[in-house]
């Protein structure tokens, strides 16, 4: 494809902050290019259906390109060699024992801990297999050390944003009550109303919400249901079919009623000033004179598992960076200019790169006396947000509560698991506990018995922005590309730990009051080195952690637990009000090069409470606004 000499705007990455920049950009008539690493994510729908209905591991990453996993000899899939491939990506498939193996691992951990969220460099990004969930986050998330004397203060105020969440929620198309959501502070534009009615709660919800009206008060706060906001629709919208209930929108809604940024991006590609070159990796970002970006280097490729084809360069007024939040910092990283920017290219601070966060998850499942039917409807559609906010987040990290609808499918892998339990007389998911082959009407209501009365609860939850966790170079493994990989080091502070210890407590006392017999799986000693998701928490009498290294005082109690990623990657370059501290300020303009932008959630100085993408996406469509300005 022929490139322009000159364009007004260069967008790296064509996920929903690229895309909706250059749909705000191309609607002004602005000249714009959209580098994308990955191969065309308009191809054909129906492929990445078959893809995902014949893979043997349906993860969230399984239907799209390129494949994650290819068959060994014996016919097994087996993840692809990170190494062999122009763009690699991490899977759910490279953690457990090959979490560390170059040769299966795109990322190369460093650990204590595994970094457990996986992400595609593919038109539409990581939410391609994203739930739908469209959270608001509650404004003491914009300044929770101001408020409560921890993490990070946001250069930016809920009232701030209100009004782009407006703008983002219209332009995602999101189904939800503002009567529901006006918890923790939380409000609305005064006559706002959300683009669509929300989806009803389940009959899983509707149990939930029966059973917290006899709780009492958890640490002050009384727990609550509210629908859940979801970039789903309850209504056709956007020329696309109301919600059927099936429940694998992750990793992929079979009639497409869930957005994803292919959407946007199919908007913008109607400008006839916005172009989009695919199978192109950005390299290097160059300075020049003043500080200012005045071009970007690329790379090319035709095969998925080859190596570069062509390379180039493209220049601009103002440049984007939407890469995302192990990508980005990644590249900026690797733009050392020939040595005039050792450390990268907007990283004067020292912090690109730090920071790297995600909500990991605590999950708890149980049964139910009566059948509540689950695996209908969305995976989710209602939660409890009681815990997002409140006087306990001086002591230990807030969480909210996701309500599950498809059964024990993400604890366990049911219905499957329970199935193959009570046809060969195995207990696995301990739902057999005689362990007997069943057989004929025996196995049907056995069956019918088990399945509608499961359920399960996930917990995400807040962590903290700590210099342990970060996104580095890989001095030892390259892609097919001949770059470096990303490195990742992470870990859990004492005050995230401490969070599970909350969460492992309120599920028990949701399950007693609802009557329900709790399935949880407990972790043990055993677990840690054995399973890279797993850690422990020594903590006192008084809750208060024994800091690892110190003998525990009598009364102690050591707990161990198992987290899930949640796939939200957050933080590693920072706003801030100081460029000696954060990597770009309030406006989302690196504080070195005032023609560059970095969007995303990398931007995030804290994780927060809530589902980052509606927030990612309100702050992409401000920053469109101050990109507009200065080119008029």
């Amino acid at each position: 494809m022929a490139l322009n000499a000159h364009y007004d705007v260069v967008i790296v990455g064509a996920g929903i902050s690229g895309a909706l920049i250059a749909k705000r950009l191309g609607a002004a008539g602005k000249t714009v290019l959209i580098l994308e690493a990955g191969l065309d994510g308009q191809g054909s729908y129906a492929d990445y259906l078959e893809r995902f209905y014949l893979a043997q591991a349906k993860v969230p990453e399984s239907p799209y390109d390129p494949p994650i996993a290819v068959a060994n000899k014996d016919g097994i899939q087996a993840p692809s060699d990170p190494s062999g491939m122009a763009v690699g990506r991490p899977t759910t498939l490279m953690l457990g024992s090959n979490w560390k193996d170059p040769t299966q691992a795109y990322l190369d951990q460093q650990g204590p801990l595994a970094f457990a969220s996986t992400y595609e460099r593919g038109g539409g990004g990581t939410m391609r297999h994203w739930l739908g969930t469209s959270l608001r986050f509650v404004p003491n998330d914009f300044k929770v050390k101001s408020t409560y004397g921890v993490e990070e203060d946001w250069p930016i105020r809920y009232e701030d944003l209100e009004p782009w969440y407006c703008q983002a929620e219209a332009e995602i198309g999101v189904a939800a009550a503002v009567d529901d959501q006006g918890y923790h502070g939380i409000h609305f534009t005064p006559g706002y109303q959300y683009p669509m009615p929300p989806i009803p709660n389940s009959l899983v919800d509707q149990a939930v919400t029966v059973g917290l009206a006899g709780l009492p008060p958890i640490e002050g706060i009384k727990l609550e249901v509210s629908n859940t906001p979801a970039g789903r629709n309850s209504i056709p919208y956007q020329n696309r079919r109301q919600c059927a209930g099936n429940t694998n929108c992750i990793p992929i809604c079979p009639i497409q009623a869930k957005y994803d940024p292919t959407v946007t991006l199919a908007d913008a590609l109607q400008f006839p000033t916005v172009t989009i070159q695919y199978q192109t990796v950005a390299s290097e970002i160059l300075v020049g004179s003043g500080d200012q970006v005045s071009a970007i280097n690329f790379l090319t490729y035709v095969d998925p598992d080859g190596p570069a084809t062509g390379r180039g360069s493209v220049s601009a007024t103002r440049y984007v960076i939407a890469a995302h939040a192990i990508e980005t910092p990644r590249l900026l990283l690797m733009s050392t200019n020939q040595g005039r920017t050792p450390n990268g290219v907007a990283n004067s601070s020292g912090h690109v790169g730090q920071h790297l966060m995600d909500h990991p998850i605590y999950l708890s499942w149980a049964r139910t006396k009566e059948p509540v039917f689950g695996y209908r409807g969305p995976l989710s559609t209602a939660g409890i947000e009681s815990m997002r906010d409140g006087a306990f987040r001086s002591k230990h990290a807030a969480f909210r509560i996701e309500i599950g609808n498809e059964g024990w499918n993400f604890p366990i892998g049911d219905p499957y698991t329970t199935t193959i339990d009570m046809v060969l007389g195995t207990n696995v998911s301990r739902l057999n506990p005689d362990g007997k082959p069943l057989f004929g009407a025996d196995l049907v209501n056995d069956l019918n018995g088990a399945l509608t009365r499961q359920f399960r609860l996930g917990f995400l939850m807040e962590q903290t922005p700590d210099d342990d966790c970060d996104v580095t170079l890989s001095p030892r493994f390259k892609d097919r590309l001949g770059l470096p990989r990303p490195r990742i080091s992470y870990n859990f502070s004492d005050y995230t730990k401490m969070g599970f210890v909350a969460a492992r407590r309120v599920a028990t006392q949701i399950y007693a009051a609802m009557g329900a017999e709790e399935f949880t799986q407990a972790a043990d000693k055993s677990w840690l080195g054995e399973i890279p998701t797993s850690f422990s928490v020594t903590y006192d009498a008084n809750d208060v952690p024994v800091p690892s290294g110190t003998a525990p005082p009598n009364g102690s109690t050591t707990e161990y637990f198992q987290y899930f990623g949640a796939g939200h990657v957050v933080g590693t370059y920072r706003m801030g009000t100081d460029k000696t501290s954060s990597v770009v300020n309030a406006e989302q303009r690196s504080w070195d090069h005032a023609n560059l932008f970095l969007v995303g959630s990398g931007v995030f100085p804290t994780v927060a409470t809530g589902n980052p993408t509606l927030t990612l996406a309100a702050l992409a469509l401000w920053a469109s606004k101050t990109i507009l300005a200065e080119l008029k």
